[in-house]
């Protein structure tokens, strides 16, 4: 379900993240630093321009600024198609204005870069070709077509041809190397706020289901007094009705759902709603309700205590959400990709706690170790044998997820290899490696009581 949002979310990046205000705004200081380019040109270098052309091309852009403004809600967002025409007549109008001002002899034709750019951060591929390959068109017609700059003597400025050559071969360049720059970069941003994003639906979802346990313990604690009530009160009308043996039936039927619903309740909730088990618990009883969902899954999944850990000294921590989750995720990754068996160690000194999963798959690939925990990268690879589990060839979310709600409780991860190797016997760990570590005063609860149960 996070994955499906998260597609669709990567569907609407783009041109209707953009708001028109946006756009016309930039728009606006462009069309006040053409003027300022214009005056100063014109009153301050003497230079002989087409200043009719000139000021009817800036006036166009304003007239399409005071367009936009008017017609449409300043809260509007562009779609990816208007976005385009706008960049794309940003681009022609620049174009055009440096054909009457010198072409690439004009030091400004460096501006066209910056059409290019904005549609490559802000628009689908297809649309970034359609404007970068205008911009290629327009910055070569401008090398060799154009209106010389001329001063009021009528000296015309311009620069050796190597050098236009020169300017010509720099924006291009500038074209394709700032487009894949800030596209790539754009992308890396949205990647991980869509992953963050899917993340905190997790974290979300799992505080969910444990207030949902303190919910239902409040409501047993809660309706333990009119539960007891009718029993009461149907005890006293069976006793009225001993000359009423079909209504008496009727009254016992209802004392017994009572009793039912009493235990019920009592099962869901047998903590109480303070009891303090709700928000602590052992390590390994933690470790075992993050692998619960996984046990039925065809894949021995054996949680054991190091021998160098005391079981007098078991860390009694806190049940966060971010931990269960995070631990869940992990281990439910390595029985996707083991074999037989996972082993989850606990381990622990004065000062850190440690939990280690492994198991008896195929490993991470050498190649991918550095960018696990990544969000949108393939997992694991495929296996040779064609048994993959369909559904695991996927973004890597999981351990994105699994790895940033950890981090976020203080843990350092530690993705390795066990080393596999052929003559490695069945049943020994040899798989996939990750070792969580956290510093122990971060997560265990300070005293060691837990309290007294809520009676019924």
């Amino acid at each position: 379900m996070t994955d499906q949002l998260v597609n669709v979310m990567r569907r609407d990046h783009g041109g209707t993240w953009i708001r028109l205000r946006t756009m016309i705004l930039i728009r606006w200081i462009a069309i006040l630093g053409q003027l300022a380019a214009i005056f100063v040109a014109v009153q301050v270098y003497d230079l002989r321009l087409e200043l009719a052309w000139c000021l009817f091309f800036v006036g166009l852009s304003v007239v399409m600024n005071l367009a936009a403004a008017l017609i449409y809600p300043k809260t509007k967002r562009l779609s990816e198609l208007e976005n385009t025409g706008m960049i794309l007549f940003d681009l022609v109008q620049l174009s055009a204005l440096l054909f009457l001002t010198g072409g690439l002899h004009n030091p400004f034709s460096i501006l066209l870069v910056a059409p290019v750019v904005i549609a490559s951060s802000t628009l689908p591929l297809r649309y970034v070709l359609l404007v970068g390959g205008t911009g290629l068109i327009a910055v070569t017609v401008l090398g060799f077509f154009h209106i010389k700059l001329e001063t009021e003597q009528y000296f015309i400025l311009r620069i050796a041809d190597i050098f236009v050559f020169g300017n010509w071969i720099a924006i291009s360049v500038a074209f394709v190397f700032l487009s894949l720059y800030a596209r790539r970069v754009t992308q890396e941003i949205n990647t991980m706020g869509d992953a963050l994003f899917a993340t905190q639906m997790a974290l979300e979802r799992e505080q969910k289901l444990t207030d949902l346990g303190g919910v239902v313990a409040a409501a047993a604690h809660e309706l333990g007094t009119p539960l007891a009530t009718i029993k009461l009160v149907s005890s006293e009308l069976i006793d009225e009705l001993d000359d009423h043996p079909e209504l008496a039936e009727d009254v016992k039927l209802i004392r017994e759902q009572a009793d039912r619903c009493r235990d019920i309740m009592r099962s869901m909730g047998r903590a109480g709603k303070d009891d303090k088990h709700m928000r602590f618990a052992p390590l390994q009883e933690v470790v075992e309700t993050a692998a619960d969902p996984h046990q039925d899954r065809g894949i021995v999944i054996d949680i054991s205590i190091s021998a160098d850990s005391t079981a007098s000294d078991h860390p009694t921590i806190h049940r966060r959400p971010e931990i269960i989750h995070g631990l869940r995720n992990m281990i439910q990754n390595a029985v996707d990709f083991a074999q037989s068996q996972v082993w989850v160690e606990l381990a622990w000194t004065h000062d850190k706690i440690t939990v280690r999963i492994i198991d008896d798959g195929r490993g991470f690939p050498i190649e991918m170790i550095g960018r696990i925990g990544d969000p949108f990268v393939r997992k694991r690879r495929i296996s040779v044998q064609g048994n993959q589990r369909q559904g695991y060839d996927g973004m890597g979310l999981g351990l994105f997820i699994a790895k940033t709600l950890l981090e976020r409780t203080g843990a350092t991860l530690v993705f390795a290899n066990g080393g596999l190797t052929a003559n490695k016997q069945r049943g020994q760990p040899r798989g996939a490696v990750v070792e969580i570590t956290w510093i122990r005063d971060l997560l265990e609860q300070q005293s060691t009581t837990l309290g007294e149960n809520q009676t019924f």
